[in-house]
């Protein structure tokens, strides 16, 4: 029997009918979610994060009760994704993880404006991972998210953008600048942690996941450990997304299923490692 990880996406894996599937398969999240974000979030996910991330959410458990709830050996998830493994490995209730996701969200775009001029600029291309940290230190920035050998984001003050974005063409990079509100994955979002920290001490936890489940973090790109603190951490830290794929794939894992919107995870799990399946929702 194949081994199987489950993936959850984050940010930026939006697609237009998200809210139509959450409505159909998911209806009580869906009402959960305007209830804990105030209104709906779905018409509002280019607004920011506040709306962003708890759209994601719950399109991504939609999406995972769609294909029938699979659990896999393995669960992980990209940033904001990480709730949602943690929910669908058992650990964390669908109404505790919404209310840390909706705070979360609203806490990383307040920091992000609090911050001042924070961004986040991809490098794409061969070598991008094995580059990042050199141009990342030498114009201010901090590696944000690893995200598969040729794909690495930056994170920190736009100020050192342009001398970034020469940086990378002149070895072979083609850096891109993303339209997000914030530094996130960096110390720009440092103000985001103490709110966060103290919602995260109230949750109830269980003490495991299901059996036969393991939920890697992509802050450490090894099994949670401290649930909490990997969360907290994982404001300010970066996404190890390449690592994780690693670490599953050493463990056994050779089937990969994106349950979220969009094929985002898909796709860099393919830059990533070969003679795997690769299944989206």
């Amino acid at each position: 029997m194949t081994t199987t990880a489950i993936l959850f996406p984050g940010q930026g894996s939006q697609t237009p009918d998200m809210r139509d599937d959450v409505e159909s398969v998911r209806p009580d999240l869906l009402s959960m979610a305007i209830e804990c974000v105030g209104e709906d979030p779905f018409p509002l996910v280019q607004e920011g994060t506040r709306f962003a991330q708890p759209a994601i959410f719950c399109a991504s458990l939609a999406g995972w009760t769609a294909l029938g709830r699979p659990e896999g050996e393995f669960m992980a998830g990209h940033s904001l994704g990480e709730l949602a493994a943690l929910v669908a490995a058992g650990i964390l209730s669908d109404r505790s993880a919404l209310e840390l996701v909706a705070l979360r969200g609203r806490l990383m775009q307040e920091a992000g404006e609090q911050a001042g001029d924070g961004g986040m600029l991809a490098l794409l291309g061969a070598g991008a991972a094995e580059h990042a940290d050199e141009i990342a230190g030498a114009h201010g920035l901090a590696v944000a998210n690893d995200n598969s050998p040729q794909q690495v984001v930056l994170s920190g003050s736009r100020d050192g953008f342009d001398a970034a974005c020469d940086a990378a063409r002149e070895l072979g990079l083609r850096p891109m600048v993303l339209p997000v509100t914030g530094a996130f994955h960096s110390p720009m979002m440092a103000g985001a942690v103490p709110e966060f920290e103290a919602a995260l001490a109230r949750v109830e936890l269980a003490p495991d996941p299901r059996p036969g489940v393991t939920v890697i973090s992509a802050v450490t790109a090894e099994p949670f450990d401290d649930v909490r603190r990997r969360l907290a951490e994982a404001l300010t830290m970066p996404v190890r997304w390449r690592e994780t794929v690693l670490a599953m794939h050493e463990r056994g894992a050779r089937r990969f299923v994106e349950v979220g919107p969009g094929k985002v995870l898909t796709g860099l799990v393919k830059r990533t490692v070969r003679d795997v399946e690769l299944v989206s929702a």
